[in-house]
């Protein structure tokens, strides 16, 4: 079931006006939270936005999601790079990675729900981030890491992945 859940996902740019309710938000939510982290460090957290200005807003400063004129919910993904600096020998610096698992279990979870999502990457684009950062009034320390755009779905995009034995190496 998972793997035809991952086949079927698409970026979705076109949104119907419908609501996402606030069970679906929750469950997305509690998905990304569920995300494995280095040290269990968790260098997260979430802004759940459906104000029309404000996904309007962010559609204007961010080059690539132009979908959230259309789409009636983001949830923006905030690193908080400091949750992996301590004196215990932690390793540093993988919030990355960390947010990145947390923002594909919700587009997996909204996927499982027959929502629409479109991931939209902040993070590594300094001024993309300063951007949505500025939109959002993010506090100095916190890092703009996604927007993702979601909804119900207004169109079925084809397939664009497969696998591809040949970029698998095996070592026996």
């Amino acid at each position: 079931m998972t793997l035809e859940i991952i086949k079927n996902r698409r970026s979705i740019r076109k949104y119907k006006p419908a609501p996402v309710s606030e069970e679906k938000i929750g469950a997305m939510l509690e998905a990304a939270m569920l995300a494995p982290s280095a040290c269990n460090t968790r260098p997260w957290r979430f802004i759940v936005i459906t104000s029309r200005e404000m996904l309007d807003r962010l559609a204007e400063v961010h080059p690539y999601a132009k979908m959230l004129t259309t789409a009636p919910l983001c949830i923006a993904v905030i690193a908080l790079p400091e949750t992996q600096k301590r004196d215990d020998n932690l390793p540093e610096g993988f919030f990355p990675q960390d947010c990145g698992a947390a923002t594909q279990n919700i587009l997996l979870q909204a996927e499982a729900m027959g929502l629409g999502t479109c991931w939209c990457g902040l993070y590594p684009k300094e001024t993309t981030q300063k951007a949505v950062g500025d939109a959002l009034e993010i506090p100095a320390g916190e890092i703009p890491f996604a927007l993702i755009a979601v909804g119900e779905k207004d169109e079925s995009p084809n397939p664009r992945g497969k696998y591809d034995a040949e970029r698998v190496t095996r070592i026996s």
